[in-house]
């Protein structure tokens, strides 16, 4: 089943989940439309592998060997969107996508938060249009969440909900409301803990420690938004506010700072801490 995969977006959730598709004996053609990117991908995908090597992995050299860079969008069975969280952006690959792979191939994207019949209305196979929403590292994380719009057919839910399995992952299905489950749990979790350092109650190591051992989290709120990337945090809080329509979901302004002066996180070497 997907033989072949197309990928969009080579950054940290795109080039893992190519990964994870290589990694099961899929053929798949990566794209990405900023220079330089899907290099960089394939980079991460290198040290990624070499890591699960040396805990009995496959060959890093098999795997990549099954990922193709192509220039634009290449006809495939799936096609898996992990751009920027953009609505605009990611209509636009869907509308292209649309026209570029074949009638019977499913649209799927690795949002998330924003609803997927938005994005399935950009195209003229609503019922083939779906959320498959991995989690960071795609390689090790074992959930998927499949999102389906109204339109999103029986059929294509069976389809992805069985790919996610044979990936090794645990799928989870849930309906189309923005954030879905995961974020909308998440996302203000990870706003409440911005608030509590904002308003001085402690400091992030605090913060993150009280969260750890209290709440038996593997990874405090603070150092987990700076691994998602503070900008996405917050575009993910932004469409919880407005598709809700209710403002505790609007975003903290320690946050909005953060994200205004370039400082995104683990990417940009600092966030709520300093990876520099």
């Amino acid at each position: 089943m997907f033989e072949h995969v197309l990928v969009v977006g080579a950054g940290q959730m795109g080039s893992g989940i190519a990964q994870t598709f290589a990694a099961s004996g899929r053929r798949v053609s990566l794209y990405d439309a900023a220079p330089g990117a899907v290099e960089r991908g394939l980079e991460t995908m290198q040290k990624s592998l070499a890591k699960l090597a040396e805990k009995g992995g496959a060959d890093p050299d098999e795997v990549l060997a099954r990922v193709e860079p192509v220039d634009d969008l290449a006809p495939a069975e799936l096609m898996v969107e992990a751009v920027v969280e953009d609505l605009a952006v990611k209509a636009e690959v869907f509308g292209r996508a649309d026209g570029v792979l074949p009638a019977e191939a499913i649209l799927a994207s690795n949002t998330s938060s924003i609803p997927i019949a938005t994005l399935a209305a950009a195209t003229g196979r609503p019922d083939r249009v779906i959320g498959m929403h991995f989690f960071n590292p795609v390689p090790v994380m074992a959930l998927v969440e499949v999102v389906r719009a109204p339109s999103t057919s029986d059929e294509t839910t069976a389809a992805i909900v069985e790919l996610a399995r044979e990936l090794g992952k645990t799928p989870a299905e849930a309906n189309d409301f923005p954030g879905f489950v995961s974020n909308r749990i998440l996302m203000p979790f990870i706003n409440e803990a911005a608030w509590a350092l904002h308003d001085g109650v402690a400091q992030p190591e605090a913060i993150d420690t009280i969260a750890k051992l209290g709440f038996n989290h593997p990874i405090g709120p603070l150092a987990l938004a700076d691994l998602i990337g503070l900008d996405t945090c917050m575009a993910i809080m932004q469409v919880l506010q407005a598709g809700l329509g209710n403002d505790k979901y609007a975003p903290c302004p320690l946050l909005r700072e953060h994200v205004a002066a370039g400082r995104l996180g683990r990417k940009s070497g600092r966030g709520f801490y300093d990876y520099s």
